[in-house]
């Protein structure tokens, strides 16, 4: 790891602290309230702080897109959101520390059994305003629509759609708890979780957080957070 300069430390941490975006609408990634936040990403943020010698603050909230609005509009230093094109414009992103996958779940009498049959007109799909599915399938479906909510599983409900997508352990709850829904094979994409800043900041910076998260990937550090968090280890990211 290279010596972290007095220069990246006021680049990234402005007023003195880390201000840390945490996303509490993924399960896999944090846990817990906005008053004693924990999770993969709370332990990667106070690995960052404590390398550049600075105290952290977790900034908390409920969905990825207040998350990265914090990080686009100066209200945090960093973030844990998947990488998607939509966002590139206002965040330099690490590689991904965790890879975790989009489902779909239908009710039980759908004819649906897998992921590329979903994609058909007249197919509604419920998802999570602003999650990284949501940029996904408005990127890449040519014939479904997406259908917007607090949660997709709760809009699928309420509006009766076809389809339901959201991340692939919650998702496996959400069937489990509702016997009359089931989950159709196979992942419609892999969501790749990681760390990101804005692109205003030095490429000295950037280069830091892209320097760790590969040292917390290989040394162990993201795999224990996960157990730590009740989440599976094997969900770790490859090196870069």
């Amino acid at each position: 790891m290279r010596t972290v300069t007095a220069a990246v430390v006021r680049d990234l941490a402005p007023t003195g602290v880390l201000r840390a975006s945490i996303n509490l609408g993924n399960p896999v990634l944090a846990h817990g309230t906005a008053r004693s936040p924990g999770g993969v990403t709370v332990d990667i943020a106070r690995e960052v702080g404590a390398r550049l010698q600075v105290p952290v603050e977790l900034v908390c909230f409920d969905a990825a897109r207040a998350s990265y609005e914090a990080m686009a509009t100066g209200r945090a230093d960093v973030c844990f959101l998947a990488i998607e094109p939509a966002r590139e414009a206002e965040v330099a992103f690490t590689a991904p520390y965790v890879l975790i996958e989009g489902v779909f779940a239908v009710p039980l009498a759908s004819g649906f059994t897998t992921a590329d049959e979903v994609d058909r007109a007249g197919v509604r799909i419920g998802v999570k305003r602003g999650s990284a599915y949501d940029l996904f399938l408005s990127r890449t479906l040519r014939h479904a629509t997406v259908v917007r909510g607090d949660e997709g599983v709760d809009v699928f409900r309420a509006e009766g759609l076809e389809v339901a997508a959201g991340i692939g352990q919650p998702m496996a709850e959400y069937v489990a708890r509702h016997p009359g829904v089931r989950l159709v094979e196979g992942a419609f994409m892999q969501i790749r979780q990681a760390v990101g800043t804005t692109v205003n900041r030095l490429p000295e910076s950037v280069a830091f957080l892209r320097e760790v998260v590969e040292e917390l990937k290989a040394d162990g550090f993201v795999a224990r957070a996960l157990s730590r968090a009740g989440q599976a280890r094997t969900l770790v990211a490859p090196p870069a």
